[in-house]
């Protein structure tokens, strides 16, 4: 058995006592708050339980991806993205496919446009909010074409392990947003961290893993500065790589 966790309730929770993240609020430069002011609005929306104009929204309350994007696509969903650098590579090198950020660092969020303005990115879509806000309440079941967590906040000491997004619960909820046949990538270089996601992932039955444990790290997630440093440190990345099966237990 992994560490000892304390698991989110299995319903959708649209305000938690616990979170997986600290609004660290932070100042811009002035360089990423032009950026904010001019690009926000046509680029970013908050999710439910922060302030401002949420993202459009379809008949049944959920996320209306094409009136956003204004075109039909597969949608991907990266859960935490950072300053952005990821993010952005992997929206241009998929230009046949949408793509939401969500993040709840401004600073973040603002380098991230910063990024998408200079690189003219027109498939990339930015929400401030709680990662599992966004799927409970915006994300229809089964709407995903993939999702991605990487590097999430490792909560290094024991007692915040709870605050960790991978959890049961949190597995099961990001599994049902997929489409059958869909992937949910995990990284992370903290080695006690990713056997608790092999372990969580292993026990979700609508995940399949057809590596059987870590998967080779794919060549096209793009490497920053920050995995090599980890890597110079000792720390090498895992990834995950999981398919959404078809149905609970049957094959993808």
């Amino acid at each position: 058995m992994g560490p000892e966790h304390d698991t989110l309730p299995t319903t959708d929770v649209p305000r938690r006592s616990v979170v997986s993240f600290t609004d660290r609020g932070g100042r811009m430069t002035a360089g990423q708050q032009r950026a904010w002011d001019r690009l926000w609005s046509r680029y970013g929306a908050s999710a439910p339980g922060f302030d401002g104009p949420g993202p459009p929204r379809d008949d049944d309350g959920r996320l209306d991806a094409a009136a956003w994007f204004g075109r039909t696509a597969p949608l991907r969903l990266e859960i935490g993205s950072g300053m952005g650098e990821t993010t952005a590579a992997l929206a241009a090198a998929e230009t046949d496919t949408d793509h939401v950020a969500v993040e709840v660092y401004p600073p973040g969020l603002a380098q991230l446009m910063m990024r998408l303005e200079e690189q003219g990115l027109e498939n990339l879509r930015l929400l401030r909010g709680d990662a599992v806000v966004v799927l409970s309440e915006l994300i229809a079941p089964g709407a995903l074409a993939g999702l991605r967590v990487y590097y999430p906040d490792p909560w290094p000491k024991r007692r915040h392990h709870k605050r960790r997004l991978v959890q049961p619960a949190t597995v099961a909820l990001m599994a049902s947003r997929l489409a059958p046949g869909a992937t949910l990538h995990l990284a992370t270089d903290v080695a006690d961290y990713a056997e608790w996601m092999l372990e969580v992932t292993a026990a979700e039955p609508l995940l399949d893993n057809p590596h059987g444990g870590f998967a080779p790290r794919p060549a096209w997630r793009p490497r920053t500065k920050f995995e090599a440093r980890a890597e110079q440190e000792g720390r090498p990345s895992r990834d995950l790589v999981l398919v959404r099966r078809a149905h609970e237990g049957g094959a993808p």
